[in-house]
């Protein structure tokens, strides 16, 4: 997508316009701050209005942050992950807490540069380099945890990823104008949460509409026992983080807002632990602008304002989407889910960290899953060695998988892997890197819905139609699996009401071509391939 120019932001702030919020800042020269652009305060002329890309960008500038709108509190902008260049990877990966873990050479060797050419990349793009835009990630956590939670300051300040007090207190007082406490006085009432027990509870700003419907109904359908729980309006998990095992839980308010609740391991582990349930709920999303774009094609009017705001779920943990995907073909989601379950309680380590601070269950380390997993995987032994195979590449670091892979390089990876073809590397795109432009043209889900809105059937001919709906593909796939009718999904093993996709055959491979998923006597056709994943 073309930037905004001048003109294009100049009027959303003029008109206030929320859904801007978190796409750009505006830095007033006459007062020396920065605000959202739907800050209600007056619009300021344009002769004195600089637009920056970032918050950090503004506070390079010397601009400290509006303490009427607090414009740390926007949502994420949605150009990342509609984008795939190094400057969108890099958001990405300093979003996950990189840069804490493995400071600036760590990012720039993850993205293939020197650290001196990523600052100058970043600095270039972004008006800030990779340190300046870490601090601002750090600041917008530490203005999250101050509003949101009564944590004592010094918690709020280690939980944020500070490495000091008087750091936390310095940048605090630079970014918004203000110290600590003053900040956490002009809170608004209600708007925080009580943190007991060593569970957090904070709420994550999204843009609406929001299908949460659809993402409870889609998690439940495939929760793994002992380590998610998922109910009609909720969503928990654990989690193993840098720090430690976490848990946390994911629902939605009576007032329409979502909310984290967390435990954890290292209180610094909280700023990777917010970022990976924003991917998982794809709460950084633009559904405005998606639900526009596709309701210009008539076909998909309908399916759009059945359900606005359509998310795509993420991945909280890159390599064991990967697992899931492979466990997932060629069954249906409650037999994935039976298999996936047995894995865990087989290979799982228990952790006393669950809401209450009873006993759960972490998902295998791949580790794990390399040594024994032969001894508790069932079904076609070729299926199993691919299993093992792909947990023990990402196991020793042959394999990489993460949010700040480039797309290209992420495909070509797994479709090396045996037991992995087109669909399940796509698949895990979508879901790991958040892209919002994959299409399935091989799902039979995807193929059924189609049908039955009068689209195409046929794969060739429905990925032609699908070119028209891009960079929103993957909200375009979203859609088609909700189109399925209820009684073909429940034939097809789905629970009702989710999405139905993780139990369609993928594309067969045309006579002579062996698909490296399943290898076969060329030639001969194929009983199926791959499977919709879990």
């Amino acid at each position: 997508m073309r930037p905004l120019s001048f003109d294009e932001r100049y009027g959303a702030i003029q008109s206030r316009d929320p859904r801007f919020d978190g796409q750009f800042v505006t830095a007033v020269r006459s007062t020396g701050i920065y605000c959202r652009p739907s800050c209600p305060a007056r619009t300021p002329k344009p002769a004195n209005v600089s637009f920056f890309a970032t918050s950090a960008a503004a506070h390079e500038a010397g601009y400290r942050a509006c303490k009427r709108c607090l414009p740390e509190a926007a949502p994420g902008s949605p150009e990342w992950d509609l984008r795939g260049d190094t400057t969108a990877r890099a958001m990405r990966l300093i979003a996950d807490g990189v840069i804490e873990r493995e400071g600036v050479p760590g990012l720039a060797d993850r993205l293939g540069y020197s650290p001196r050419h990523l600052t100058r990349l970043l600095t270039a793009e972004l008006g800030a380099g990779p340190l300046a835009l870490s601090r601002a990630h750090r600041a917008h956590t530490a203005r999250m945890l101050l509003v949101g939670t009564d944590l004592p300051v010094a918690d709020v300040a280690f939980s944020a990823g500070f490495t000091s007090v008087r750091q936390f207190n310095e940048t605090v007082r630079e970014v918004f104008g203000m110290p600590p406490l003053e900040l956490r006085a002009r809170r608004r009432r209600g708007s925080g949460a009580e943190s007991l027990d060593g569970v957090i509870d904070l709420v994550l700003p999204h843009r609406g509409p929001f299908d949460a419907a659809g993402l409870f109904a889609w998690m439940s359908a495939r929760a793994v026992s002992g380590v998610e729980t998922a109910t009609p309006a909720s969503f928990a998990r654990t989690l193993r983080l840098p720090g430690g095992p976490a848990w946390f839980e994911l629902r939605v308010d009576s007032a329409g807002r979502v909310r984290l609740r967390a435990r954890l391991t290292q209180p610094g582990d909280l700023s990777t632990l917010v970022t990976r349930a924003r991917r998982l709920f794809d709460l950084d999303a633009d559904p405005i602008a998606i639900d526009a774009a596709l309701s210009r094609h008539p076909e998909l009017t309908p399916l759009v304002a059945r359900v606005p705001g359509i998310r795509v779920p993420g991945s909280a943990d890159p390599h064991e989407m990967l697992i899931r995907a492979m466990v997932g073909q060629q069954i249906t989601v409650s037999a994935a889910r039976t298999a996936l379950t047995a894995l865990a309680d087989a290979l799982g380590e228990p952790v006393a960290i669950g809401g209450s601070g009873g006993e759960a269950r972490l998902f295998p380390t791949m580790a794990a899953i390399a040594e024994h997993g032969h001894e508790v995987l069932r079904g076609p032994a070729a299926r199993i060695r691919a299993l093992v195979g792909a947990a023990a590449a990402l196991a020793d670091g042959s394999l990489q998988l993460g949010p700040g892979d480039a797309a290209a390089d992420q495909r070509a990876a797994l479709l090396a892997l045996p037991g992995v073809g087109p669909w399940t590397a796509d698949y895990v795109r979508m879901r790991v890197l958040g892209d919002t432009d994959v299409f399935l043209p091989g799902d039979v889900a995807v193929r059924t819905g189609a049908a039955a809105v009068g689209l195409p059937a046929d794969a060739r001919a429905l990925q032609a139609w699908a070119a028209r709906t891009a960079p929103w593909r993957s909200y375009f796939t979203a859609h088609l699996w909700r189109a399925v009718p209820p009684r073909v999904a429940r034939r097809r093993g789905a629970t009702p009401g989710a999405d139905p996709a993780e139990t369609s055959d993928a594309r067969r491979p045309g006579p002579g071509t062996p698909d490296p998923a399943h290898p076969h006597t060329p030639g001969r056709p194929l009983p199926s391939t791959e499977e919709d994943a879990t």
